[in-house]
C-alpha cells in the first residue's frame, strides 16, 4: 500500500469516526461530498440495523411455521399504513427542523420537534386501540385462513396495539436527522434492534424463564426493544445531548406550529398511504396463491429491505442536505447534493442487484427450504432487482422533494405510478392473463421504474426550490 493510499484510508477512517460520533452538524458549507459522507454513514448504519433485525426476525419466525411467516406478511402489510402516517409526519418534522436549523432558528426547531411528538402520540393511541380490539378481523380482512388467524392474531394485537413505539421511534429519529444529529438516530436503532434480536428467541421459543409465545413473541420483543429506544430518545432530547434540547415548558400545544406540521405532513401521509395501500392490495392478491407463495414473497421482501434500508439512508441524507441548504439560501448547493447522492446510491444498488440476480434462490433457501417458498421468493428477488438502478435515483429524488417540504409532488407521482399503473397491471397480469405471482412481481418493478423517471423529470424543473415551510 502506497503512502498516498495509507493517507486516504486514514482520512476516510477519521471521517467515519467523526460521522458515527456526531462531531459534525454543519452541512451548509464546505465539501458536499464530505457532507454526504458524514450524514450518510450513520443513516446507512441505522437502516442496516433495521434491515438486519428484519432478516433475523424472519429467520426465527420461519422456524415456527409457514403460517407464522404468512401472519407477519399480512400484519406488516397493514402496519405499513401506520408507517405511512409515521413517515408522513416524520418527513414534515425533518423538513421543518432542517429548514429552521439552516436559518439558525434553534427555538423554532425545538418548537417544531415538540409539536411533532405530541401529534405522533395522539395518532398512535387511536390506531393502537383499533389494532388491539380488532386483530382477528384485520387478519380475516386480509385473507388469512382460520388456522392462520388462530395462531397469529396475538402478533397482530401486540404489533398494531403497541404502534406508539414504532411511530415515536420513526418520528424522533426524523427530528435528529433534520437537526443533523444523524449519529443519535443511529445509536437509538442500535439499541432498539439489538434488544429485539436478543429478546426474540426468548419470547418466541420460550428460552429460560419465559413461556413459549410463538410468533406473538416476536411482536412482544419488538415492543420492548423499540419502547426502550424511545425512552432513550426522550432522554437525549430532554437532557440536551443533541442539538435540540427540550424542556417541560415546551410541552404545550402551539397551534400555528402544529398546523404548519400537519399541512406539510398531509402530503407525506397521502404519499405513503398511496404507496403502502398498494402494497396491502398486492399482499391481498398474493394471498390468493396460498400460504407458501405468500411466505416466499414475505421472505423476499424482508431480504430486499436489507438493501433498501441503506439506500434509504443515503436518501435521508439528501433530504437533510436539501432542507438545511434551502434554509441557508443555497438552492444550487441543495440540488448538487441530490445528484451526487443519487450517483453513489446507484453504484451501491447495481452491486446488490447483481448478487440478487445470481444467488436469489440460495438466499431465500437460507430462511426456508420448502420448494414452493424458495421458487417464488427467488423469482420475486430476481424480478424486482432488475430495476434497482432506477430505484436508486427514484429514492433520492423523492426524498429531496420531501426534504424541501414539497410533499405534494411525490404524492402525485406515487398516485400515477402505483394506483393508475401498478394495481391494475398487477391484477390483470396475475389473474386475467394468469401469470400468477410473476404478474405481481412485474407490476412492482415496472411501477418503480416509472416512478423514478417521472420524479427525475419533475425535479429538474426546479419548483421545489421555491417551497416555503
Amino acid at each position: 500500500m502506497t503512502s498516498q493510499n495509507k493517507l486516504s484510508f486514514k482520512k476516510i477512517f477519521k471521517y467515519f469516526i467523526a460521522a458515527v460520533t456526531g462531531k459534525q452538524t454543519e452541512f451548509t458549507t464546505g465539501s458536499i461530498r464530505k457532507a454526504i459522507f458524514m450524514l450518510s454513514i450513520p443513516m446507512i448504519l441505522e437502516m442496516m440495523m433495521e434491515s438486519i433485525f428484519a432478516i433475523v426476525d424472519i429467520a426465527y419466525v420461519s422456524q415456527v411455521s409457514v403460517n407464522a411467516v404468512a401472519t407477519i406478511g399480512l400484519t406488516e402489510s397493514v402496519i405499513t399504513l401506520v408507517y405511512a402516517i409515521a413517515i408522513g409526519v416524520s418527513m414534515a418534522a425533518t423538513a421543518v427542523v432542517a429548514r429552521r436549523i439552516g436559518e439558525k432558528d434553534i427555538k423554532g426547531a425545538r418548537e417544531a420537534a415538540m409539536q411533532a411528538i405530541l401529534l405522533g402520540i395522539a395518532v398512535a393511541l387511536i390506531i393502537g386501540v383499533i389494532g388491539f380490539l380488532y386483530a382477528k378481523e384485520i387478519l380475516a380482512l386480509m385473507g388469512g385462513e382460520p388456522d392462520l388467524i388462530a395462531e397469529g392474531y396475538g402478533y397482530t394485537q401486540w404489533l398494531i396495539g403497541g404502534n406508539i413505539t414504532i411511530l415515536l421511534l420513526f418520528l424522533i429519529n426524523a427530528i435528529f436527522r433534520g437537526a443533523g444529529d444523524a449519529s443519535m438516530a443511529m445509536w437509538t436503532l442500535v439499541l432498539s434492534n439489538g434488544l429485539n434480536i436478543i429478546l426474540d428467541p426468548f419470547f418466541i421459543f420460550g428460552w429460560g424463564p419465559f413461556p413459549e409465545f410463538g410468533v406473538t413473541g416476536a411482536a412482544i420483543a419488538t415492543n420492548i426493544g423499540r419502547g426502550t429506544a424511545v425512552l432513550f430518545q426522550l432522554a437525549i432530547l430532554f437532557f440536551g445531548w443533541s442539538r435540540i434540547k427540550l424542556g417541560l415548558n415546551d410541552i404545550v400545544l402551539r397551534f400555528k406550529v402544529m398546523m404548519n406540521l400537519i399541512r406539510v405532513s398531509l402530503g407525506g401521509i397521502a404519499q405513503f398511504l398511496i404507496g403502502t395501500s398498494s402494497w396491502v392490495f398486492l399482499m391481498r392478491l398474493m394471498s390468493e396463491f396460498g400460504s407458501e407463495v405468500l411466505a416466499g414473497y414475505t421472505i423476499a421482501i424482508r431480504v430486499m429491505m436489507f438493501t433498501f434500508m441503506p439506500a434509504w439512508g443515503m436518501s435521508n441524507a439528501a433530504a437533510t442536505l436539501v432542507g438545511q441548504n434551502l434554509g441557508a439560501q443555497q438552492p444550487d448547493r441543495a440540488e448538487k447534493s441530490v445528484w451526487i447522492t443519487g450517483r453513489y446510491n446507484a453504484y451501491f444498488m447495481l452491486l446488490v442487484s447483481i448478487v440478487y440476480l445470481v444467488f436469489a434462490k440460495e438466499i431465500i433457501g437460507l430462511f426456508n427450504s420448502t420448494t414452493s417458498v424458495v421458487e417464488n421468493g427467488g423469482l420475486c428477488l430476481q424480478v424486482v432487482a432488475a430495476g434497482y438502478i432506477f430505484y436508486a435515483y427514484g429514492m433520492v429524488v423523492s426524498q429531496a422533494f420531501n426534504g424541501a417540504g414539497d410533499t405534494k409532488t411525490p404524492t402525485k407521482i406515487n398516485f400515477i405510478a402505483f394506483w393508475i399503473f401498478q394495481l391494475p397491471f398487477a391484477y390483470l397480469a396475475a389473474m386475467t392473463f394468469e401469470l400468477g405471482a410473476l404478474g405481481v412481481f412485474l407490476a412492482i418493478t415496472l411501477a418503480e421504474v416509472m416512478l423514478s423517471l417521472i420524479a427525475i423529470f419533475w425535479f429538474r424543473r426546479g419548483h421545489w426550490k421555491k417551497v416555503q415551510v
